[in-house]
């Protein structure tokens, strides 16, 4: 059944599918529609959103710089956490996706809006992280999703439906792949890479350097966190956004961060995704290191046995659960002394650790030196090693008698 909807907040990027979108809710609903587009670090000209969406039909329009939001709330805390879905996804458009849907429930409030759409398809994850978050949100928000109600399943449908209606579209052709981009990374995924057998193109490449083809001379970097957060590059303090847009551009031209993934979506089906994350590899590489000099060990191994409990929330869409916000005080509680200076050495595709320094150590050399020290007395070993064999030592006696 229908639901009986006024005025539906959109969200909104200009492209096909979404202005689409716009005026298939107006006729098929009836109803007002607001969007709503959000620049995250895309790299996409927005000037022209404005003007496109109310042509289309929109009777408002919102177009806000969520940069430094989507760094210092979302990627910053999921890297303190040294987030990665299984072993090789750096979470790029999970970590977006509850930004771009709380902003969008938001201006629900302000529009006194009483439902929320997005262009997410019924197949993959997009569509769950936008719904948990708006639920999370109002329990009671409408949410319509019209890849799962319309019958404009191929990008010809779409592109007839918009010529009929005198919506302005540039792709004339199927793309060879879809893309997704933000300040964290760009994913490729569909088309000529749903072979997983086949090589990626090095012309799909956009942020990063062919590692062959980068600078045959090292680059050297340093990089200064607080509390496990990143907050200068060569001594050079600068906000989340521009620190991250910054060590971007410094991966990229070194081949940093290309990933190449078989992934399990939460909906339950495999999936190739290309990915590129250039700043966000140096980071997390970083940040370990500097966590090797100042975590204690039992603290350390008990945090890094939930990373992947930690990640797979926010993979599914549970970044607004109780669950995910209770290990988060937990990972930002063992961050209050992961402060200090990481050195790197960034090289054709590898991004290597020349060295770690910080006031909060817990390294000290005199317990750790070969050399002879009055610190620590080898005997006491012998002592240890019996206790821990113990039961080793009773397991095998009682299976020998």
């Amino acid at each position: 059944m229908q639901k009986q909807v006024n005025k539906v907040v959109l969200a909104y990027s200009g492209g096909l599918d979404t202005s689409v979108i716009l005026k298939w809710l107006i006729e098929t609903y009836g109803c007002e529609v607001v969007a709503f587009a959000a620049d995250i670090g895309q790299e996409e000209e927005l000037d022209h959103i404005d003007a496109k969406a109310r042509n289309t039909g929109a009777v408002n329009v919102y177009v806000d710089d969520l940069r430094e939001e989507f760094v210092k709330e979302y990627v910053f805390p999921a890297f303190r956490a040294n987030a990665i879905y299984e072993g090789k996804y750096l979470l790029g458009t999970s970590l977006a996706r509850p930004l771009i849907a709380k902003r969008q429930m938001e201006i629900a409030k302000i529009e006194k809006a009483d439902a929320v759409s997005h262009g997410a398809t019924g197949k993959g994850n997009d569509q769950v992280r936008f719904e948990l978050s708006y639920f999370a949100i109002d329990p009671y928000i409408k949410i319509i999703a019209p890849w799962r109600e319309w019958d404009l399943n191929s990008r010809s449908a779409l592109m007839d439906f918009a010529h009929k209606h005198g919506i302005p579209v540039t792709a004339t052709k199927s793309k060879p792949y879809s893309t997704d981009r933000n300040l964290l990374h760009i994913s490729y995924e569909g088309g000529i890479l749903e072979d997983p057998w086949s090589d990626p193109p090095d012309e799909m490449y956009t942020l990063t350097t062919s590692p062959k083809k980068a600078p045959d001379t090292p680059e050297i970097i340093e990089i200064t966190f607080k509390q496990g957060d990143p907050v200068a590059i060569n001594d050079q303090y600068l906000s989340p956004a521009l620190l991250l847009a910054e060590l971007n551009k410094i991966g990229g031209r070194n081949g940093i961060g290309r990933d190449d993934i078989v992934e399990n979506r939460f909906v339950g089906m495999k999936s190739r995704g290309v990915y590129e994350t250039p700043g966000g590899t140096i980071l997390r590489a970083a940040h370990m290191a500097l966590e090797s000099l100042t975590l204690d060990r039992e603290v350390m191994h008990l945090r890094d046995s939930l990373i992947p409990r930690y990640s797979e929330m926010i993979y599914y869409g549970f970044w607004f659960a109780p669950e995910r916000e209770l290990l988060q005080k937990m990972i930002d509680d063992t961050q209050t002394t992961v402060s200090g200076v990481v050195r790197l050495e960034l090289y054709k595709g590898n991004c290597r650790i020349m060295g770690r320094k910080s006031e909060e150590s817990l390294y000290n050399v005199d317990f750790a030196t070969f050399e002879d020290d009055s610190v620590y007395k080898q005997f006491d070993a012998e002592g240890f090693i019996r206790l821990n064999a113990l039961r080793l030592r009773i397991r095998k006696l009682m299976k020998s008698s």
